[in-house]
């Protein structure tokens, strides 16, 4: 099997490593690749699409394999090509700002070979010590930043991929102004390894923050989320507005064992980070908040250690609830249409499926949220799912009545391929289905995720 391309090391197919490298965090697929490969250069990855092209097979590319759409989940016999060893940072220019690097460096690698240079990489998320840059420019990845920091998008100045037909393409070359017609690197970023298999990413780096303070504010009622929103984005720099359900804190504190922020429960946490000169505005704002009735209590980090302890009841939610088998939608909407849009969702699972927990989380500075709905006890998972499954046309027509997204940052992969259309007119769909037989003729990247697969 390719042999003279790939030495034996590269080349894996045993039944711990299909298991392994065939799948991300999605739950409720069959897993079944027929090998793992892990080239070590670009030309390796051309040769791979090549000996696929020659006999048909199927490549599904693997990065960090955090997803939560099965956009790397291998389940047909596929060959599952994993960016574990192409994970270096190739070059660093200080005057431009712009670090290159392989597709498999991880998140928090790049994070700090940053804060090395005395510059910042300022897209973060809780999987950044697993996630890969390649998944991350494939999804499109956002995170708990994006209302100061903006997405992934706006961090890549080019790329190289190679395309369905075994070709290179160097996109943009790092260049701030480039006004010579399409611009490929837009295309790739966010296809999820449909038009070709991302191999190497110029990324822009910028100043480091000052020093931050975490602010956790008491909400009792889900329309008043974004007047705290309004006062501390006018008195502050937000870089960040989260927002969890007593639901989701409760379940954080029992998993950790922390203890709860604040003295007594309320229906809705605002987590809001904000530069340390602004602590007196920030007061002010709170001040505002609680005369307006729109929050009843707040604590704030004294320390950095402290305002990492704050953090932990945002990012170990997911964690947290993992062991209820949850059935999430991750989902966008204006921000100003997210507590109607709540509220229909929470009474729709509430008439219609009264022994359902929903727990809610998520980005509500920028209108995403994690929609988890926690399988009862006793259960059977298989059950669930399909519930579940079931439940999400409903849950995206309430999407899509408000013009939103049925994926704000995971992707659509294979849970919600066949949901696009709420999210995506025909003719869109018509468009990209074209753009997907002009990068990949022989229908072999990725097929099945974001588009239903086509014979070629």
């Amino acid at each position: 099997m390719l042999a003279g391309v790939l030495e034996a090391k590269q080349i894996k197919t045993d039944a711990a490593a299909l298991a392994k490298w065939g799948k991300d965090w999605t739950n409720g697929y069959t897993v079944a690749p027929s090998a793992i490969v892990f080239p070590e250069s670009n030309q390796q990855v051309i040769e791979i699409v090549r000996y696929a092209i020659d006999r048909g097979l199927p490549l599904v590319p693997s990065g960090g394999r955090t997803g939560l759409s099965g956009g790397a989940v291998a389940s047909s016999g596929e060959l599952v090509v994993s960016f574990d060893r192409m994970n270096h940072i190739l070059d660093f220019s200080p005057q431009d700002r712009r670090v290159t690097c392989q597709a498999g460096v991880l998140t928090n690698t790049l994070q700090q070979f940053a804060l090395d240079q005395q510059l910042y990489y300022p897209v973060d998320f809780a999987s950044s010590g697993s996630s890969q840059i390649g998944g991350n420019v494939a999804t499109n990845a956002g995170g708990i930043r994006v209302i100061r920091y903006g997405l992934t998008r706006d961090w890549v100045v080019g790329l190289r991929a190679v395309t369905g037909r075994a070709t290179m393409l160097n996109c943009n070359a790092g260049l701030i102004k480039n006004a010579t017609g399409y611009d490929f690197r837009h295309l790739l970023v966010g296809s999820e390894g449909t038009l070709g298999l991302i191999t190497e990413v110029d990324l822009r780096l910028t100043t480091p923050p000052p020093a931050q303070k975490v602010m956790i504010v008491g909400i009792p009622e889900v329309k008043n989320l974004l007047n705290v929103l309004q006062v501390f984005s006018r008195a502050t720099k937000v870089s960040a507005f989260e927002f969890f359900s007593d639901l989701a804190l409760e379940k954080v504190c029992a998993h950790r064992k922390l203890t709860p922020p604040l003295r007594h429960s309320v229906a809705y946490y605002a987590l809001i980070e904000f530069d340390d000169s602004d602590t007196e505005v920030a007061f002010d704002a709170f001040e505002q908040a609680l005369s307006g009735g729109w929050a009843v209590d707040a604590v704030m980090s004294q320390s950095e250690a402290q305002a990492q302890s704050l953090w932990a009841l945002r990012e170990g939610i997911s964690e947290s609830i993992a062991q209820y088998t949850p059935y999430k939608n991750d989902v966008s909407v204006c921000i100003h249409q997210v507590p109607e849009f709540l509220e229909e969702v929470d009474g729709f699972v509430q008439a219609n499926y009264p022994d359902f927990e929903v727990c809610w989380y998520g980005h509500i500075g920028d209108g995403n949220l994690h929609l988890n709905i926690l399988r009862p006890q006793g259960m059977d998972v298989a059950e669930f799912m399909a519930k579940g499954h079931a439940m999400s046309p409903k849950i995206f027509a309430m999407v899509a009545a408000r013009q939103g997204s049925i994926s704000a940052e995971h992707g659509v992969g294979l849970l919600k391929q066949e949901f696009l259309g709420y999210s995506r007119s025909d003719e869109e769909i018509d468009l990209m289905r074209g753009l997907k037989a002009l990068f990949d003729p022989h229908q072999i990247l990725n097929p099945g995720k974001l588009l239903k697969a086509t014979t070629a």
